[in-house]
């Protein structure tokens, strides 16, 4: 494919198993580098400016998390079709596709900008935002969405760059995004020499200035080495969405947003009922959910990648290794997963320590929850994986339907059926059998078929593809099978 060697990847052709593992690695690094970004910003927000900042950017984040739902949605309904494009060594449709994600992402995110700066106030009250968070919270989260629009551009790229098979671009991104974050942020929170403190607003601040260089960085480098998906000359007018576009983007993008949005609110439940147990209950299961949020990594980041393999092996008709791409996509996830799992049991004290301290009741007390569910993340894996595949043909609404019955019907149905035999331990025991329920569900659609039947989601203009095709000299203006 031209424009391999250029950080993109033929996924169509050649081995399938080192190919999946050496794109899947990329992405697992760069979710375990943000959420450790995470992690250390809120340390350093609740070590400087205590608990009520700490308690502000927590509120904030439901906010933009739900935002992240949403484009997240977009995303991977772009990734899906530029990965078919590709597959189908159409540059041109694969270009549309991106411009269109791009140009509706941006304005998505200008306008979420403006109505945030406005509504920020009313979006707390919403929330019920302490009092003594609340200005904390408002200066906050306005900055962050002074930076929404960079920030939603480059994980819209980036979801976009690995649709063409390209996982390298977006780690080296999201390294320099991570760095400027974790320098900034101490130095802009404190001050530094000439640089005044500017607290909670330096944090923000130093996430929207690691956003927008991001940003910067990722597109001068598209152009710099001439990716695959740039856009030039009578291209650009790819940027504004075409309604055939808008249509797919739409169509498969919201209830990929809703999986999301689906997770987070039976998380949201789930801790309501936590907190009727207690304090400590409720510090054990905050601890076990740190830990918990790493093991779901390997699942997220091998599901990603095969739907990318995926959908560009169903754009070049190569039906007869999508197969295969799910069976090792379902080895590794459990391979990874299964010894992430491993790791942490052996090392649970130590681990739970580091959130817990010398709390020995509620140590006790994760290891317990610990023991119980983390077993469940190998099923949760295995069920993203066929997700993945069958996302790769545009097949979006039966995973959301399983999601939404799993999460909300089985495990709380679970929970308050047995809560009066069981106690507390209906709560940890209602995640392996939603998850058990899940994965059997994901298999049963997966092996009937039917989602194979599903057609390409690429719209293409044939002319107006043909003429600018015709149109290109440049060896990256067209993919030819690779020799």
């Amino acid at each position: 494919m031209s424009g391999e060697g250029k950080g993109t990847r033929d996924l169509t052709q050649g081995p399938i198993a080192s190919a999946l593992l050496l794109f899947a690695i990329p992405t697992l690094v760069a979710n375990v580098l943000q959420s450790l970004n995470g992690s250390i910003n809120a340390i350093w927000v609740g070590r400087f400016l205590g608990p009520q900042a700490l308690a502000a950017t927590a509120n904030a984040n439901i906010i933009m998390f739900l935002m992240f739902s949403v484009v997240f949605g977009f995303g991977m309904a772009a990734t899906v079709m530029i990965g078919q494009a590709m597959g189908a060594r159409d540059v041109t449709a694969a270009r549309r596709a991106f411009g269109s994600a791009v140009g509706f992402c941006s304005m998505m995110g200008l306008g979420v900008a403006v109505a945030g700066w406005i509504g920020a106030p009313a979006l707390l009250r919403l929330l019920a935002t302490p009092a003594e968070a609340f200005g904390l919270a408002l200066v906050y989260l306005r900055v962050i969405f002074v930076a929404m629009p960079a920030t939603l551009l480059t994980v819209m790229m980036m979801m976009g760059l690995r649709g063409a098979g390209d996982a390298r671009t977006p780690l080296i991104f999201m390294i320099v995004s991570v760095t400027i974050d974790l320098v900034l942020n101490p130095v802009l929170i404190l001050g530094l020499g000439p640089i005044p403190a500017f607290g909670i607003a330096g944090s923000a601040a130093a996430t929207a200035m690691a956003g927008f260089v991001s940003l910067i960085g990722l597109v001068a480098f598209t152009y710099a080495k001439d990716l695959p998906l740039r856009l030039r000359g009578s291209e650009l007018r790819w940027l504004l969405p075409a309604a055939d576009q808008m249509r797919v983007l739409f169509g498969k993008g919201l209830p990929m947003g809703l999986q999301m949005i689906v997770m987070s609110g039976s998380g949201l439940v789930m801790i309501g009922l936590v907190n009727r147990e207690g304090l400590l209950v409720t510090a054990a299961y905050g601890a076990a959910q740190q830990i918990w949020t790493y093991l779901q990594m390997p699942a997220m980041a091998m599901g990603a990648a095969v739907s990318a393999m995926a959908a560009q092996n169903v754009g070049a008709g190569r039906w007869d290794r999508i197969g295969r791409i799910t069976r090792y996509g379902l080895g590794y996830q459990l391979a990874i997963t299964g010894s992430m799992i491993v790791v942490i049991l052996l090392f649970h004290a130590p681990l739970l320590s580091l959130f817990l301290g010398a709390n020995q009741a509620a140590i006790d007390a994760a290891w317990h929850m610990q023991l119980t569910v983390s077993w469940s993340f190998l099923m949760f894996g295995c069920t993203m994986i066929f997700f993945g595949v069958m996302r790769a043909n545009g097949v979006v609404v039966p995973p959301l339907v399983i999601l939404t019955f799993t999460l909300f019907v089985v495990r709380i149905g679970f929970y308050y059926v047995a809560y009066p035999a069981l106690g507390a331990n209906a709560l940890w025991f209602s995640f392996p059998v939603s998850s058990l329920t899940a994965v059997l569900l994901a298999w049963l659609v997966y092996a009937q078929g039917g989602w194979r039947k599903a057609r390409l989601l690429v719209p293409v203009h044939e002319e107006e593809c043909r003429e600018a095709v015709n149109s290109e000299a440049e060896p990256a203006g067209r993919i030819a099978p690779a020799g």
